[in-house]
């Protein structure tokens, strides 16, 4: 199935795209698309309905973030082996793992906002994975039995916040909008390999993002098995899983985001999205 969320922000209701591309609202069926309906019993009801029974969605309205209630965001660091070579950076042993605030989350046509005085805002297109069931002391075998789906994400990041602030990269990594989900949750059964996603990305029409998750350093099963070493994986938790090369920061000489720009990206498996980028509604 692909699953989707669609309204105003805050206020998204669940919804189903049918065989013939329709959207279906799911709201009399289940309350959201959130972690106590991600589960295997959960999922398995919704595959059983007659999607010509549920009620259409406009297709011009809103499409919010594909998952609500997200508990936990987290990231893998340069995943793949060409991302770190034009960032400079080594490969890594083991996977890099941060985190993106929750509040970052965002609809997957939404603005991305310009934060006050960020120079070096950058794209970063990723395959990223929806758990479904807890994932304590996984092993790799059994690791993507704990998977609910997938979507595309844009690891949206201020490099200068970043890289040349001390701390944690979170601080480049969770301004509100920096994450957007969607457009669909792809359900694992019609993701069996993923290993297998082409990802692209464009800006302002000029190509920057061609690859395939085939190159991953750490494949998906084993980000998740890795993470559940240290600790509890729970539904509705979503992960990152790395970025293929052609990153702003990785251009030459580098290039990132100004305000007016427009971000397009995808994969024929899981949709696409389009931003613009706009300054930041604040004042400082």
């Amino acid at each position: 199935m692909k699953l989707f969320r669609h309204g105003a922000p805050g206020n998204e209701r669940p919804g189903l795209l049918d065989a013939q591309g329709v959207r279906r609202d799911l709201a009399g069926v289940i309350g959201d698309l959130a972690p106590h309906t991600l589960g295997p019993d959960a999922l398995a009801r919704l595959a059983r309905l007659d999607p010509a029974r549920l009620p259409e969605v406009d297709p011009a309205e809103r499409l919010g973030p594909c998952i609500g209630q997200i508990g936990n965001v987290i990231a893998i660091g340069l995943n793949y082996a060409d991302h770190a070579a034009e960032a400079g950076l080594p490969i890594p042993k083991q996977p890099i793992v941060f985190s993106k605030h929750t509040a970052a989350v965002s609809g997957p046509h939404d603005d991305v906002w310009l934060p006050p005085g960020a120079h070096k805002l950058d794209w970063e297109v990723e395959l990223a994975v929806v758990i479904g069931q807890p994932a304590w002391h996984v092993p790799l075998q059994a690791a993507l039995q704990h998977v609910a789906g997938y979507c595309l994400a844009n690891d949206v990041s201020e490099r200068a916040h970043q890289i040349e602030m001390e701390g944690q990269w979170i601080k480049g990594k969770s301004y509100p909008t920096h994450c957007p989900l969607g457009p669909w949750l792809v359900t694992a059964d019609e993701l069996p390999d993923p290993q297998a996603v082409d990802l692209w990305l464009d800006v302002n029409g000029v190509p920057r993002q061609r690859g395939n998750t085939r190159t991953m350093i750490f494949g998906v099963a084993q980000i998740v098995s890795y993470l559940s070493r240290f600790m509890r994986l729970l539904p509705g938790d979503v992960i990152l899983t790395g970025t293929p090369p052609g990153v702003g920061m990785g251009q030459r000489p580098p290039v990132y985001l100004q305000v007016g720009d427009v971000v397009t990206l995808g994969s024929p498996v899981l949709g696409e999205q389009r931003q613009r980028i706009v300054a930041a509604p604040v004042s400082v």
